[in-house]
């Protein structure tokens, strides 16, 4: 095989995956693994790749990047609100959820403003602040604490604490990157560690992510994809990503990116 013709199918590979493995390409091109790192020097120093330990992922955001709140909230906005809305229909009256801190969960947060009865815990002040602007008495939010991020999640001891002394039916993460080896993941470590804490914590997990969020791979893994009860992300998502991640998850809900945005301007 040519070496054009290697470069083509590592960068099919990395584009359907997110990420690739040394071993895994050389079975793949049945080439040695000499050969496949060169080939990923190769492609990283075109800047097609970004070559990682063991492997390569995506390039485009680095791993340790962590934009704040501000300047993620504005992005895809129509999927956030087609995918928050598609999730709020699933919050039963009565129950306990968690909802983690993200641009997406925020969006979640004002969908139930009818849902009676609500018990939730979030390590987001946005979220929180969202849930209580409608004032309802039969609803009890109950904020973490802890150290706040860029992101404005709040996370370290204080946050841990607080979650792992609780259970919820339901727990509703956002995530800053997905990918097939290298699971749901986040730029910070103590965000990281708080949310696998809500996963523990919650008899099921609804993942929310957009299809920009695919093949985007932080720092740190916060779950393996199979770890997903449901994920929710919008008919953006590549059809070869749909498969891998149909193949993964229990259940994946694919809602129109088309959906015009409601309630935006608030």
């Amino acid at each position: 095989m040519l070496a054009k013709q290697r470069h083509g199918l590592i960068l099919e590979e990395v584009r359907r995956s997110g990420g690739v493995r040394v071993s895994d390409l050389t079975q793949l091109l049945s080439v040695s693994e000499v050969t496949v790192r060169r080939d990923l020097e190769a492609l990283a120093r075109q800047g097609l790749l970004d070559k990682v330990h063991g492997g390569a992922t995506r390039t485009g955001i680095g791993a340790t990047e962590e934009p704040g709140f501000d300047a993620k909230v504005g992005r895809q906005p129509g999927e956030k609100e087609a995918i928050a809305r598609r999730a709020a229909a699933t919050v039963q009256p009565g129950s306990a959820i968690a909802i983690s801190a993200g641009t997406t969960t925020h969006v979640l947060a004002r969908q139930l403003a009818e849902v009676p009865g609500l018990t939730v815990v979030t390590n987001s002040m946005r979220t929180a602040q969202a849930l209580g602007a409608g004032d309802r008495a039969d609803r009890t939010v109950i904020v973490t604490g802890g150290i706040r991020t860029p992101s404005d999640a709040l996370v370290g001891p204080v946050a841990l604490a607080a979650i792992r002394s609780l259970n919820f039916d339901v727990v509703f993460m956002g995530v800053h990157g997905m990918a097939e080896w290298t699971g749901f993941s986040t730029p910070n470590l103590m965000e990281s560690e708080v949310n696998r804490a809500l996963i523990a914590a919650a008899r099921s997990c609804v993942v929310l992510a957009d299809h920009t969020k695919w093949g985007t791979v932080g720092l740190s893994s916060v779950a393996a994809l199979d770890e997903a009860d449901v994920l929710i992300t919008d008919s953006g998502l590549p059809d070869d990503a749909r498969a891998v991640l149909a193949e993964s998850v229990e259940e994946l809900i694919v809602v129109s990116s088309t959906v015009a945005p409601a309630g935006m301007g608030r």
